[in-house]
């Protein structure tokens, strides 16, 4: 009976627990929604001449939502009378909703409280996506009475691939980031993320590049749409929401495939071909010029270039303990990977922006994708096997010198003569030639030496130095020619007093 009463409030905690995130997920899309309506109502309120009421306000607060979420919208109410898509997502818009996915299922599993039921991963992505797409589809439905309607194409495919990306990347980061158990694979995912920031924060500087050389263009672009100053903060953060669709198109751009600029005309960095359909924005003012490409326009390659290079650094230095073939196997998966990533970059950061001409706008996502693929193969690789050999490498070891042979004697007087010794060796040898042999009952300073080893106190060492310090002669050598001769040896006087008694002190 107690099992079976444990096993009940087991499962209802979780079941509310799983309640909890659906609701959770459900008051994120709320949170996301209300935020961009905020900043809806206050540009209509602060507008002199509103096109429209409250109502409209909030449905173009909707359809902004549903177009961060990659969802098409269908424009109703254009000059021609005709609908004209509009598929273009600012994708700093995105940010917003993501991070509110991504922050909702990471605190879904860490609860504050440790004995709170929480549901398990799988539960946890399933509530907070459920409850985040039951709003979103209340959304959908809204959108559909005003200026702005949802394409329920788009709304069923990207909307529901954007949420489960998001929640699944809280949940991972809620587990610990934990990466596949292979070296290899974990390697390739890191070199793939290496690759791609890199690739992006070029793009962003070759954006930046070129807007700053064509600002004189852009200011006046921007002075030509914008009109009272509630207009000029408007376009300015359009503006700012498109910016990082601006860097991905610079980065394909280096990437070599380029962006289309409508349907009739591609610019890359060989030249801009064919006839663009530009429309009147500041952001379209940093398009290259028209006609062949120069230096400036090749100088894009350096982007992927660094890219491809950092790919293939990180991917060397994760697995430079295993064997090449792991090395190169790592490297194809990151550059297959960060292909994946631009492509799905590449398809949001374009789209459609009307009818005719103006369908094609942004780069092409397969293309993009396939151009990253072969820059990170035809130079990630050879990096990250480069990298790895000159990490494996065995630095030589130092050889201990040998030791100098010692200097000769410095050769004094004629050639072939011994230098004289020093002082000190003179010393000695005067002193021993002197002295008597021991034993013999003779002592250095006129003392008995009975030979005990008992020496007199009255004995100075330094008493009895050499006579002269002339060097000592050879006669062995035969005389050089034009000198004198050496002069015959001869041996101090021995003394001739007596020796002493033993106690006697050496002075009367």
């Amino acid at each position: 009976m107690t099992h079976l009463t444990e096993h009940t409030l087991v499962q209802g905690g979780r079941s509310a627990a799983f309640a909890t995130a659906c609701v959770r997920g459900g008051v994120a899309a709320g949170l996301g929604v209300g935020a961009l309506a905020v900043l809806v109502i206050v540009a209509w309120i602060s507008s002199p001449y509103p096109d429209s009421g409250a109502g409209g306000a909030l449905h173009l607060a909707a359809g902004l939502w549903l177009l961060a979420h990659g969802v098409d919208l269908i424009r109703t109410d254009t000059l021609g009378g005709l609908p004209a898509p509009l598929g273009m997502v600012p994708l700093l818009t995105s940010v917003l909703p993501v991070w509110l996915l991504h922050r909702t299922a990471r605190s879904t599993l860490d609860p504050a409280d440790e004995n709170r039921p929480r549901p398990s991963p799988a539960g946890a992505l399933g509530a907070v996506a459920g409850g985040y797409l039951l709003v979103a589809a209340v959304i959908v439905v809204y959108s559909e009475t005003g200026p702005l309607p949802a394409d329920l194409v788009t709304a069923g495919l990207w909307l529901p691939g954007v949420v489960l990306g998001a929640t699944g990347a809280g949940v991972w980061a809620a587990l610990g980031r934990p990466l596949p158990g292979r070296e290899e694979a974990a390697a390739a995912l890191r070199g793939a993320g290496t690759g791609l920031v890199t690739l992006l924060a070029g793009g962003a500087v070759l954006a930046g590049t070129a807007l700053i050389w064509r600002a004189g263009a852009a200011r006046a672009s921007y002075e030509g749409i914008a009109g009272e100053w509630s207009g000029r903060v408007a376009l300015a953060l359009l503006v700012l929401a498109l910016l990082p669709n601006a860097a991905v198109w610079a980065a394909a751009y280096g990437l070599g495939p380029g962006f289309a600029v409508g349907t009739g005309a591609v610019a890359t960095p060989l030249g801009l071909v064919g006839d663009p359909a530009v429309p009147l924005f500041p952001l379209l003012a940093a398009l290259p010029p028209e006609g062949r490409g120069g230096w400036p326009q090749w100088a894009a390659a350096a982007v992927p270039l660094l890219a491809a290079v950092a790919l293939g650094r990180s991917v060397g230095r994760s697995t430079g303990t295993g064997r090449a073939r792991e090395t190169a196997l790592a490297a194809l998966g990151a550059a297959w990977a960060c292909g994946a990533a631009v492509a799905v970059l590449a398809g949001a950061a374009g789209g459609p922006l009307g009818t005719g001409r103006l369908l094609a706008f942004g780069p092409v996502w397969w293309q993009a994708g396939a151009a990253a693929v072969l820059w990170g193969v035809a130079v990630g690789l050879p990096t990250a096997l480069a990298v790895r050999a000159w990490g494996r490498r065995v630095p030589r070891e130092k050889r201990p010198k040998d030791p100098k042979p010692p200097k000769p004697p410095k050769v004094f007087g004629r050639a072939g003569a011994a230098a004289p010794p020093e002082p000190a060796l003179a010393a000695t040898a005067a002193t021993s030639a002197t002295a008597p042999p021991p034993g013999s009952g003779f002592a250095p300073n006129g003392g008995n030496d009975d030979g005990d080893g008992d020496e007199d106190e009255g004995y100075v060492p330094y008493d009895y130095f050499p006579a002269s310090w002339e060097s000592p002669s050879y006669p062995d050598l035969p005389p050089h020619p034009g000198l004198p001769p050496h002069p015959p040896r001869t041996e101090p006087p021995r003394p001739t007093e007596p020796p002493r008694p033993s106690e006697t002190t050496g002075a009367e």
